[in-house]
């Protein structure tokens, strides 16, 4: 094969999308030892990518040679995969860059006179100079214009733009010392200062109000060396979007170093809540294999098992310095107080969505077949032909005759005996169903209920979840939150759903945000109004472990029945199960 087409091909390994073309480039200016990077993008790095620094620079011969596969490779034989320490090591990212790209060299190693390479296609076009700074400046315009097939599978620019941003905030958190500066459509996305202080470039990364909440790691055991930054068992997230690990200042993804992470708080952390982690672990590179993938995004040990057990000692270690360690009973208050915040309220009058239901006025005990009749009356046109139920079914609402709720198994599942049988309702998903038609307008004519804020709550968010709100902020107003820029990465919250009475609305959008954040980003999948619909229902719902009155549990499933689909929740999870009169009967062979 012609040169050409073999780069071509290391390009769809390499250079798969924006995020990766920017990444590799990045690396190379750090490796110049550069203390400034710019990013420019246009078109979410399709139109445009511009990545400037003040790095060493090359001469002319050495910005010709960069264009050729392997030719600026830091390694000369397989015994130097042993020892690698740049983040750049094969040589492949630029000739892969320019070979699906229009791209520009401008370099200089002092300042003065610049030489301009340039190549399209892969194509090596005229040389020129100019005059310039020392440092390197490489633009690539119209990504993947030669390769359409590529262009097709890129995702929408929130999406493209995402991982962008996601790659610029690890590196600006792996080296404080380098002042990043991304814009997009000339627009600033990210800022550092560069001042060397790794909580100050988190705090120009994640936010300031993350940033105060961190506590310092610094940690050794044998050959491995630990430092960074862990927040507190009580700072965390729903998901492990701001876990940032790095092996000799690399990011990186490691399973083992993942369940180490997971192990190291155990106990301390809720249920699928996440801790926040900066952390570089410092091992001599004969011990590690950076050259797992085209990516060089994971990291592989010699020793798998003592790089487990390093970063969970001394992870603990670091806790129990800082006092972080609690006690079994501090643990358990904890995550009571967690669910306490996170779940509704028992009392009636907090279940507010309950009590907006479009079945009537406030929410009282009900009694022989009065909730019943009142959801007949309210009945909506679908459940007359009941197109989703499986043949032989009867409509949920029949179901209800004679409703008597028995009570709760393990205060998740209602269990109720009706004129049909036994009828066993999830009581989250069940209430995920009612609020997520409440949210789309099936149960409603009018706007979400909103509650005023008596005063308004400041919301800080990394700069990547704050580019990501700005273009849903239509979609977050439609499941009742007001609020609107504040300037940075801050937004002012006006007012809340209703549903949210008694809860931390600050948490709660701050949870929602970061799924989005994760739908977006790592799952590369654009959120819809309809997710953040399901994913909002999800949040409000009544969780699992609730206790609940037998007034709450009716008016549940009266409500439940009034639904478009009551036998399903947004995410397709079952609702209901049912036992009829004969099923018993079978059951304990009586017929």
């Amino acid at each position: 094969m012609d040169p050409t087409t073999i780069n071509q091909i290391a390009a769809g390994e390499v250079v798969e999308r924006p995020a990766a073309a920017v990444k590799e480039l990045v690396e190379n200016s750090l490796d110049a030892g550069a203390t400034r990077v710019d990013i420019e993008l246009r078109g979410a790095g399709r139109e445009l990518i511009r990545i400037s620094d003040n790095g060493c620079g090359m001469s002319a011969e050495e910005a010709r040679m960069s264009l050729l596969r392997h030719a600026t490779s830091k390694i000369r034989s397989l015994d130097d995969l042993n020892g690698v320490l740049s983040l750049g090591f094969r040589g492949e990212a630029v000739p892969s860059i320019g070979s699906v790209s229009r791209m520009t060299i401008s370099t200089a190693v002092e300042d003065g006179m610049r030489s301009v390479v340039r190549v399209e296609g892969g194509e090596h076009l005229a040389d020129t100079a100019e005059a310039g700074p020392k440092g390197t400046t490489i633009t690539v315009e119209d990504l993947f214009y030669n390769t359409p097939a590529r262009l097709k599978f890129l995702k929408s620019d929130t999406t493209e733009v995402g991982q962008i941003v996601e790659a610029i905030m690890k590196y600006a958190i792996a080296y404080p010392g380098v002042a990043f500066t991304l814009t997009h459509n000339d627009q600033r996305v990210l800022q550092t200062s560069g001042s060397g202080e790794q909580l100050e470039a988190i705090s120009d990364v994640w936010g300031r109000d993350t940033a105060r909440s961190l506590v310092p790691v610094q940690a050794s055991l044998g050959a491995l060396q630990l430092s960074g930054y862990v927040s507190p068992p009580h700072i965390t997230k729903p998901t492990r979007s701001l876990q940032y690990l790095y092996v000799n200042g690399r990011p990186m993804k490691s399973r083992t170093l993942t369940v180490a992470l997971d192990q190291a708080f155990r106990d301390l952390t809720p249920e699928r809540r996440y801790p926040l982690v900066a952390l570089n672990i410092e091992i001599d590179p004969e011990q590690i294999d950076v050259n797992v993938s085209p990516t060089k995004s994971e990291v592989k040990f010699q020793k798998e098992g003592i790089a487990f057990e390093a970063l969970r000692v001394c992870i603990r270690e670091a806790l129990l310095a800082h006092g972080m360690m609690p006690s079994a009973a501090q643990i358990a208050l904890a995550n009571q107080a967690i669910r306490e915040a996170q779940a509704p309220t028992s009392s009636l009058n907090e279940m507010s969505f309950w009590a907006q239901a479009p079945l009537g006025g406030p929410v009282t005990p009900m009694s022989d077949n009065a909730a019943v009749d009142q959801a007949r009356i309210e009945m909506p046109a679908v459940f007359g032909a009941a197109p989703e139920l499986a043949q032989g079914a009867m409509p949920y609402i029949r179901l209800l005759d004679d409703l008597r709720v028995i009570g709760q198994a393990m205060n998740t599942f209602i269990i109720a005996e009706t004129r049909h049988g036994l009828i066993v309702v999830d009581q989250h998903v069940a209430h995920e169903r009612i609020i997520y038609e409440y949210l789309c307008g099936l149960k409603r004519s009018t706007l979400i209920e909103k509650q005023p804020l008596l005063v308004p709550q400041t919301l800080h968010i990394d700069r990547r979840a704050a580019l990501m709100l700005s273009e849903r902020l239509e979609e977050i107003h439609s499941v009742g939150f007001d609020l609107e820029p504040f300037g940075g990465d801050a937004y002012v919250i006006r007012a809340v759903p209703a549903a949210l009475r008694g809860k931390d609305p600050v948490r709660y959008l701050k949870d929602l945000i970061d799924e989005l954040v994760e739908s977006s980003v790592a799952r590369k999948l654009v959120p819809t109004r309809e997710q953040i619909w399901i994913m909002s229902s999800c949040k409000m719902a009544v969780k699992a472990g609730d206790p609940l009155s037998n007034a709450e549990m009716e008016k549940l499933l009266v409500d439940l029945a009034t639904t478009e689909n009551p036998y399903h929740c947004p995410h397709g999870r079952p609702i209901t199960a049912t036992l009829t009169h004969d099923d018993l009967l079978r059951l304990f062979k009586r017929i």
